[in-house]
């Protein structure tokens, strides 16, 4: 019975995303490239100073996106620190400067890693103005880079890729906006709470008290999902019968973190002119989310020893309302999508079910990766592919008609070593340097051997892919791991924006080449099966040799 309701779950899903494809697709199409304003968003480009008709060169086009994070990151510090003065505090006081560091840094890069309980940390001002506007932004800003690629690959012989802060203002109020609100009402409908209210305690039927929390939780849920961010009001995030009351509520959570991203690249191909590459690049998308999605389910239902076999596979850190079809499905999704939110605890999984939450992040979060960054990470393995199968019949590789020469495949190539250097370099640095070892195994190990290994690994994994789910076994509010962590988080995503946005004014400054018979089609199952080896394949050659020290070594224990 479990096993049909979590087909029926699954096939839910699949059925709203391809009825959704087309339309938020096309809509999506429409807000980046329709040329009026409406008259809430002129008023808001006079009042900063911007012209919406100027078009961005990308080193423009970046400054605006460098600047706008660099104000969030100070803003959202600055009202942690400022805590105790804002309304609705709770009474709670400033938040640590390390810790505050890494919140701002977390949130401003869409990862959304959260080194403390939200609810006993931070009072409902920091979580609105902070927080919850982040959420908003952050996503924006991703949306906005990957149109800005698409622009580029679309146009010939500008070097322009259109205007930031016009396409951020449309992400929000045309589309972010509008689906929260709706995706806020549904979730309310559900059970999910929404008020201003502050702790109550209550008396319990054996005489002692309980206390029951409040706040505005419906709306920040609803943004944390639909932006792919993830971070929880509550310390157990989606886990939590206040953010996640019911089995088809967590359905209907999977939809909104799985919607704009598989949607996206009907986008795509609607803006390049040809929606079949729209439907090759979710072809890859859905290949790797089924296989993924299929392991960890498999190695969850098979468990490990007799108690396990017995409940029928492994239940623990896992609520029963969801059970382990409702917990991988969500498990799946989040580390696909970038978001980070969880159902379940990660760090109860078994290894190689902790293993492939880990692998998800470390593909780059591109089945479907989260809003505007899964779709950038895919076209940009997609300029590898093309390379790769150009030098296999010998001639120039082109993509959509430009020229893939040794500028944009330097470019291409620096974007895939990012975050693979991130994190295994602040995995070894927390190993190999004495003082930070001690401080590690001491403090923030709590499960020492192979599986504490694992722990670090996934959280500079989950850090430097700008996901935010974690391993909890793991004390992370610590100064190194706060500024590590902190670190990675905007490495792992400005450095990528940067090669982003390079890679998109050099395609935009081409002409574009006519096809000839050794033009690669780049819309047919043979490039879908290309792109999909070398998106796993370029993973597995990276992370292979750590993975063996931690997840698949435990896994084979």
């Amino acid at each position: 019975m479990e096993a049909l309701l979590g087909i029926l779950q699954v096939l839910t899903v699949v059925v709203v995303l391809v009825v959704a494809y087309r339309p938020l697709g096309d809509h999506m199409a429409r807000v980046f490239s329709s040329a009026r304003d409406a008259r809430a968003e002129r008023l808001l480009y006079r009042a900063i100073g911007v012209d919406p008709s100027s078009e961005q060169t990308w080193p423009a086009y970046l400054r605006g996106v460098l600047a706008f994070s660099l104000v969030g990151v100070l803003f959202v510090y600055a009202v942690q620190r400022l805590q105790a003065v804002l309304p609705l505090s709770l009474g709670f006081p400033a938040v640590p400067e390390g810790l505050s560091f890494n919140t701002a840094a977390s949130f401003v890069a869409n990862t959304n890693w959260q080194s403390y309980s939200p609810d006993v940390t931070l009072g409902y001002g920091v979580q609105v103005l902070g927080l919850v506007v982040q959420n908003f932004v952050s996503a924006a800003v991703g949306i906005a880079v990957a149109v800005a690629l698409v622009r580029g690959l679309a146009r010939t012989r500008t070097g322009t890729l259109g205007n930031f802060w016009v396409d951020l203002t449309r992400a929000v109020t045309r589309l972010l906006l509008p689906l929260s609100l709706v995706a806020a009402v549904v979730l309310i409908a559900g059970g999910v709470i929404q008020n201003v209210a502050g702790p109550v305690e209550v008396a319990t039927l054996t005489g002692g008290t309980a206390t029951i929390p409040g706040g505005p939780v419906a709306s920040q849920e609803a943004i944390k999902l639909l932006g792919t961010n993830g971070g929880g009001f509550f310390n157990a995030n989606s886990a939590h019968p206040f953010e996640n009351p019911t089995a088809w509520t967590n359905v209907f959570q999977v939809l909104l973190m799985l919607v704009i991203p598989f949607s996206l690249p009907r986008t795509f191909g609607r803006i390049v002119g040809s929606t079949r590459q729209g439907v090759a690049i979710a072809a890859v998308m859905t290949t790797i989310f089924a296989v993924s999605l299929t392991a960890m389910t498999a190695f969850e239902l098979r468990g490990a020893g007799t108690a396990t076999q017995l409940a029928g596979g492994a239940m623990e850190g896992k609520e029963a309302r969801f059970g382990i079809w409702g917990s991988t499905l969500f498990g799946s999704t989040s580390t696909l999508t970038s978001t980070g939110a969880v159902n379940s605890m990660h760090d109860s999984y078994t290894a190689l079910g902790g293993m492939t939450a880990m692998l998800n992040m470390m593909l780059g979060e591109i089945a479907p990766g989260g809003v505007g960054s899964g779709l950038y990470g895919m076209l940009v393995l997609a300029v590898i592919t093309v390379f790769i199968a150009g030098l296999l019949v010998g001639r120039t590789p082109e993509y959509l008609g430009k020229k893939i020469g040794p500028r944009e495949i330097k470019l291409a190539s620096l974007y895939i070593l990012v975050t693979p250097t991130l994190v295994l370099t602040g995995t070894a640095l927390s190993f190999a340097i004495p003082a930070v070892r001690a401080d590690v195994e001491g403090t923030s190990i709590w499960n020492p051997g192979l599986h504490g290994f694992s722990e670090v690994l996934y959280a500079f994994t989950s850090a430097a892919n700008n996901n935010g789910s974690a391993f909890a076994g793991l004390t992370a509010n610590t100064p190194w791991l706060n500024t590590a962590l902190g670190v990675a988080m905007l490495l792992g995503r400005f450095v990528p924006i940067v090669l982003v946005l390079a890679l998109a004014g050099s395609f935009a400054a081409q002409d574009r080449v006519p096809a000839t018979a050794g033009t690669l089609p780049t819309h047919r199952p043979q490039f879908v099966g290309l792109l999909t080896g070398v998106s796993v394949i370029v993973t597995a050659l990276t992370y292979f040799p750590v993975l063996a020290l931690g997840p698949l070594a435990e896994g084979l224990v």
